[in-house]
């Protein structure tokens, strides 16, 4: 069965609505670190990334360097270049240069997921509307979530704020559950992070971010190295 526009934007209703729970986090947390409603909301429409976006702001409040925020958004985000020549595999024939490079702005880890699940091969309109309605959602939050962190009280932002949190909180468990590995990188990374906080008290927390995850996932990859059989059945 050919997935065409309507069936993309059914299968991104419940991304929309994840979306739109966590984007509201994010708009509270960009205010509350000084930024305006208009910076927030087009920060959200220009990047479809979670974890970048978060950490990104962190950098701003810090008045971070552009290398640092370059870098910073290289290690967070490298995932999605993955994710798409993974896709690369299931696209229609249809999908020309141009689909690819516009279809690549809106890969997320749960858009690839629910992309890959489909039976059929890929089309160009069925991604735009995955894209299209989980975009929705993510740039809707965050204009309500910053709107919101400028007239509420500070007691609820400060509560609403910790949503962000939440949501890495409910991506690494269930992972860390299922593998040592994982365990063991967001240990390691956990207790890097937490010993350059004290030991190294002038340095940034986007470098902090970036020693952590090289480290932690360099020990892993050593330490839990990928056998054959696995290479084979990835």
């Amino acid at each position: 069965m050919r997935l065409g526009f309507r069936r993309g934007l059914i299968h991104g209703i419940p991304i929309a609505l994840g979306y739109f729970s966590v984007s509201f986090g994010f708009g509270i947390m960009a205010v509350r670190a000084g930024l305006t409603v208009i910076e927030a909301v087009c920060i959200s429409m220009t990047n479809l990334t979670s974890a970048g976006q978060a950490a990104g702001v962190g950098v701003i409040a810090a008045c971070g360097t552009y290398i640092e925020m370059a870098v910073t958004q290289f290690v967070i985000n490298i995932r999605y270049s993955l994710m798409g020549l993974s896709l690369s595999q299931k696209l229609d024939t249809s999908f020309n240069t141009p689909h690819r490079l516009a279809v690549s702005f809106g890969i997320t880890d749960e858009i690839f997921a629910m992309a890959s699940a489909q039976p059929s091969k890929l089309t160009p309109r069925y991604m735009y509307g995955l894209i299209l309605i989980s975009f929705i959602g993510w740039s809707g939050g965050t204009l309500l979530g910053a709107v919101a962190g400028n007239i509420l009280p500070a007691p609820i932002t400060d509560a609403m704020g910790i949503v962000l949190y939440g949501m890495f909180l409910a991506i690494i468990i269930p992972a860390a559950k299922k593998s040592k590995s994982v365990l063991f990188v967001i240990i390691i990374a956990a207790a890097i992070s937490t010993i350059l906080y004290y030991a190294v008290p002038s340095l940034s927390g986007g470098f902090a971010v970036i020693i952590s995850a090289i480290v932690a996932s360099a020990a892993a990859a050593i330490i839990f190295p990928v056998s054959e059989e696995e290479k084979k059945t990835s």
